[in-house]
């Protein structure tokens, strides 16, 4: 996250407070405490400029 967070212009700080809301420009994925950038979207915002956010949170589902 913190060279990540570098690359795209913000604080690491920054970069988890984004990933908090949901506004991140990469797609991240998080588990228990541990977050990370997926690499594809990293050089795809990089390259094109256009944010990939993670706007759909990851939805439970109930057993039917």
């Amino acid at each position: 996250m913190e060279e990540t967070s570098r690359a795209l212009g913000f604080s690491r700080a920054k970069g988890y407070d984004l990933v908090r809301r949901g506004a991140f420009p990469c797609r991240v994925l998080r588990s228990g405490r541990t977050t990370r950038v997926v690499t594809a979207s990293l050089l795809h915002v990089l390259e094109s400029g256009e944010p990939e956010c993670n706007g759909a949170r990851a939805e439970r589902r109930t057993p039917s």
